[in-house]
């Protein structure tokens, strides 16, 4: 696994852990250890010839200021190589109790250019590093050292080792993209699992709300003629029911690959499979479940040959993931079909009018007519399936650009009223007109999807506070809730409020839901207030459930939007909670304003009476 692994100290208590987990690593893989530190002698003499200047006029004598410098740069160089020969002696002293070979190393000059140089030089196997130093604060999340040599050493395989207690059965997560890269890190984490004695979890993350924010985010910006030519409208569709589905596939064919490496090596592997944006749903499940080692490509499935030092998604987990990470830079391809083998055939009839199709698009519709089948339990593909799965999968417009005529069936698939959907509860992926018999993307059985529309009659809008409608940006309307709207209204305004808005639109658009209630918003706003833009920790609570009137929701709507508004909307629901009142009027909400405005008001003026009038910094 590891022959040779390379330890930096420095004597702090990230140092110490990565000291105890690079100890465990090499006695399970047999391998050794070679100690380093830096200490920065030649520094030290420039800053001292620098204060020279600052001595007493007794020292700055030239005899004795001659005398002064050579004192000093004994002590330094004396005194700073002892203190790195006493933090490896630490490590040494351990490495022969535990019988594994050590060497040691040390080195004069700037920390992290010593440390990369030696790493890129030496071509050791491991390097495990103490995600902080000595300089830590409170609020650091990686070093600034272990964060340059990372950049830096870009061949070499990394643990950084944070402090996050684990438990005794933690697992190791792996997150996977698909990547030679993320292959590697999954085989890596099935060594160390073996090792270890502890289970695995691959994680794979596919983001279906990207496209609809990115088509909302121009939607305002395009010309008449170009917003005409681009057709928002059909190229969401075309999301909608298609390609984002073939997302999911994609990504679920990563894991079921994951699982049949895993098979063979004779280790338990838990899957899953996650929506939305990649680091923030393998963070979201870090801090949940609160695996001991994340394992990940260094870069991921975009990346271009040596084109970056670190991938986006790698670079953020890696500061803020409070479990300790593994970053690979090796490669491997799995020996296995990435392409689950076709469980149906294609009448040649039907097969002769997919090859009519323009080449560009023949994949992408073969799949979706191939998924479609599949859901209704069919073994053969004929010309009148094909008819029937583009008239209730492919947009008219596009249905012309593919050259793909839907035919009778289409026509009435498209006058009829909508499909009912049907959500996988266990991938999420969302099938049209019946209960598939399995699902197409985790194979799930039927008992395992909800009837969307089932589910919505049994939300009333009117226990939500009645119902708002709006319009998306390409013109379709959805209603919301009172209470939905509010639960959004949560989310701190500006750009992840919008995110939310649209993974909220989203998903209702795909389920065909009538009522966008409150039980769909929290489904999305608890992953995003839960993982977060910064370092933030664990999931939020769920505000208190209030019901407001029309009357209360429209006042407080007229509240300036952002942090004023969040502060009113606190103020009133505490004092309905004080009153016992499950319901909030007109009338309470009036009064909380009015003691919010009177506390504002005093606040202000006490700050601006001191000090004469200033305001103390």
């Amino acid at each position: 696994m590891f022959r040779t692994i390379c330890v930096p100290v420095d004597n702090s208590e990230h140092s110490n852990a990565a000291i105890d987990m690079a100890l465990s690593v090499a006695k399970a893989a047999g391998g050794e250890i070679v100690g380093s530190h830096v200490f920065a002698a030649r520094l030290h003499d420039v800053r001292f010839k620098q204060m020279e200047f600052t001595l007493p006029d007794r020292y700055r004598e030239e005899t004795e200021l001659e005398r002064q410098r050579r004192v000093h740069d004994s002590l330094i160089s004396n005194g700073l190589k002892l203190i790195s020969d006493s933090y490896l002696d630490v490590l040494e002293r351990k490495c022969a109790e535990a019988s594994i070979p050590f060497t040691r190393r040390t080195f004069d000059g700037r920390n992290y250019k010593m440390l990369a140089d030696d790493i890129n030089e030496s071509r050791y196997d491991l390097v495990v590093m103490g995600a902080l130093g000595m300089g830590a604060t409170r609020e650091s999340l990686l070093g600034s050292v272990t964060e340059r040599v990372l950049r830096r050493a870009r061949g070499t395989d990394f643990i950084v080792v944070k402090r996050d207690p684990a438990a005794e059965d933690a697992p190791i997560a792996a997150a996977l993209d698909g990547s030679p890269q993320s292959f590697a890190a999954f085989r890596t984490a099935l060594d160390l699992a073996r090792a270890f004695g502890c289970k695995v979890v691959a994680l794979a993350v596919y983001d279906p709300y990207l496209h609809y924010n990115v088509f909302h985010g121009i939607a305002d910006v395009l010309s008449e003629k170009a917003a005409n030519v681009f057709r928002f409208k059909e190229q969401e569709q075309l999301h909608e029911e298609i390609i984002d589905t073939g997302l999911a596939k994609i990504y679920q064919s990563h894991l079921d690959v994951a699982r049949r490496l895993a098979a063979e090596e004779g280790i338990e592997v838990d899957v899953r499979l996650l929506a939305g944006k990649a680091f923030e749903k393998v963070l979201e499940f870090v801090r949940n479940e609160r695996p001991w080692l994340l394992a990940l490509g260094r870069t991921g499935v975009h990346s271009g040959e040596d084109e970056i030092e670190m991938g986006s998604n790698a670079e953020n987990l890696v500061r803020l993931a409070p479990c300790s990470v593994f970053l690979t830079a090796r490669k491997f391809v799995p020996p296995v079909d990435l392409k689950a083998e076709a469980a149906m055939t294609w009448t040649p009839e039907a097969a002769d009018r997919m090859e009519r199709v323009p080449g560009f698009v023949r994949g992408v519709a073969r799949n979706a007519i191939h998924r479609w089948a599949m859901d209704r339990g069919h073994s053969v593909i004929t010309s009148g399936l094909i008819d029937e799965a583009i008239g209730e999968l492919i947009p008219e417009p596009a249905r012309r650009a593919m050259g793909m005529g839907g035919g009778p069936a289409a026509a009435s698939a498209e006058e009829g009223s909508p499909a009912r959907a049907f959500v996988c509860g266990v991938c999420g992926y969302t099938a049209r007109g019946t209960v598939p018999m399995k699902c197409s993307v985790c194979g799930a059985g039927s008992d395992r999807f909800r009837d969307m529309a089932a589910e919505g009659a049994k939300n009333s809008p009117s226990a939500e506070g009645g119902v708002r409608e709006e319009r998306t940006f390409d013109g379709i309307t959805l209603a919301w809730t009172e209470e939905a709207i509010g639960l959004l209204g949560t989310v701190p305004a500006g750009h992840s409020r919008d995110r939310a808005k649209g993974q909220v639109e989203k998903t209702a658009r795909v389920r065909r839901l009538a009522v966008i209630t409150r039980e769909v918003v929290e489904e999305i706003v608890g992953g995003v207030k839960g993982g977060g833009d910064a370092a933030g920790g664990s999931r939020a609570p769920a505000p208190e459930r209030f019901e407001w009137s029309p009357d209360a929701r429209a006042r407080l709507d007229r509240v300036p939007d952002g942090f004023m508004r969040e502060m009113i909307r606190k103020k009133i629901e505490v004092l309905a909670a004080e009153r016992g009142a499950s319901r909030i009027t007109l009338e309470l909400a009036e009064e909380a304003i009015v003691q919010g405005r009177k506390v504002m008001e005093e606040t202000m003026a006490a700050v601006a009476g001191e000090d004469g009038g200033s305001v103390k910094k």
